[in-house]
């Protein structure tokens, strides 16, 4: 019998997300359909089938829908939408879930399902550390695609000294030359900094202003918690990868439509094994939430992992994430077959001919190997 998991969705890009189903929502004012949300209750709108794991292991789950937009989990108080988040987890408990992943700003809001988790009965886990191991590996391998050689490159963090800042600094200082930490408080900016290079080959600077750390970099994590973009068209050098794996989003939409010779993404889209079909359950079609058939966002593939494995526990809770968490997950993963298998930038799916475009406007001429250590045990897409 498959093991069985859930996971919370919810619009993001909220007008051209809801339109199929309420297309007066194109015409409303946010007001009126936030309104609109809050009359609404969480509900299960797709079934997931087709996952078989390398190891012969299958899944089966549900997307349960939480009808709250960005704002509103970030702006409601907090035990309004924990209380709409404990509907989700009941209806996954109801359908014979073991565990639930939170997506997109679920995972956000509060302390990050700590909260949550103590409410159900099922496992809870953000799917933060397979998101990092993931953003570290994306922004390897975009690097590599526009002709970025890690081990030559300088690397910048922003926001370094939150936990997955951290983190994903720690990752990047395996097979970077040198690693800027940029953050809003110099102190710990010093002492991450003190602390990393101890273990480091990778020289090591930091920043409290994001202009001048991010004009030398070459490859970009941006991971603060700013309540709106940070990193303009102006900050990011000719040639540049930036992953943004911030929510709110760090990187200005203005950077899209003005820098034409940047890679802009937002982590990896990991291929699930097997052959994921997701099923609305008031239409019968196929349920999208904008991603390829068959491929997954990273918080989602932890979720889906751990069912694989039959590890029904709060993997990743909080809003700490270890290396030695990241570097398990993705192990995991490995195990069962998820990879890499493409990128998104601003909410859509870029090709690699776009990439090859992006490096020869920024001068590069062609793509370099993928560095083999950053993520050592995550597979290359084949």
């Amino acid at each position: 019998m498959p093991s069985r998991f859930a996971f919370i969705v919810h619009p993001i890009n909220v007008r051209s997300d809801l339109a199929s189903r309420i297309p007066l929502v194109r015409f409303l004012p946010m007001a009126i359909i936030e309104r609109i949300l809050l009359a609404k209750r969480p509900a299960a709108v797709a079934h997931v089938t087709g996952i078989v794991s390398e190891t012969g292991a299958e899944a089966e789950g549900w997307f349960i829908g939480c009808p709250l937009t960005p704002r509103q989990f970030l702006g409601l108080p907090v035990e309004q939408v924990y209380s709409r988040l404990e509907e989700c987890g009941h209806i996954a408990e109801s359908l014979g879930a073991e565990i639930i992943g939170l997506g997109a700003f679920s995972s956000v809001a509060g302390d990050g399902g700590i909260t949550l988790a103590k409410r159900l009965k099922i496992a809870v886990t953000t799917g933060n550390s397979y998101t990092v191991a993931t953003a570290v590996e994306g922004a390897a391998r975009g690097a590599a695609m526009m002709g970025i050689r890690i081990p030559e490159a300088t690397v910048a963090v922003v926001g370094a000294t939150g936990s997955i800042g951290a983190t994903c600094a720690e990752i990047l200082a395996r097979d970077a030359h040198k690693v800027v930490l940029i953050g809003r408080n110099s102190e710990r900016l010093g002492a991450l900094a003190e602390r990393l290079g101890a273990n480091s080959q990778a020289k090591f600077e930091v920043s409290i202003d994001v202009e001048q750390g991010l004009k030398d970099a070459d490859v970009v994590i941006t991971v603060s918690s700013a309540a709106q973009a940070i990193i303009l068209p102006k900050h990011i050098k000719r040639g540049a990868v930036v992953c943004d794996v911030a929510r709110p989003r760090d990187v200005s939409g203005a950077v899209a439509r003005e820098r034409d010779d940047v890679l802009v993404i937002e982590g990896g889209v990991v291929r699930v094994p097997g052959k994921m079909r997701s099923t609305s359950l008031r239409t019968g079609d196929t349920f999208s939430f904008g991603f390829p058939e068959g491929t997954a966002y990273a918080c989602m593939s932890e979720t889906i992992a751990l069912a694989l494995e039959n590890r029904m526990e709060s993997f990743t809770l909080g809003k700490e994430v270890s290396v030695p968490q990241a570097d398990e997950i993705a192990a995991l993963c490995a195990r069962h077959g998820f990879r890499l298998d493409g990128f998104r930038s601003f909410e859509r799916a870029v090709t690699d001919a776009e990439i090859d475009a992006i490096r020869k406007r920024a001068g590069r001429a062609e793509a370099v190997p993928m560095p083999v250590c950053t993520v050592p045990a995550s597979p290359s897409a084949e």
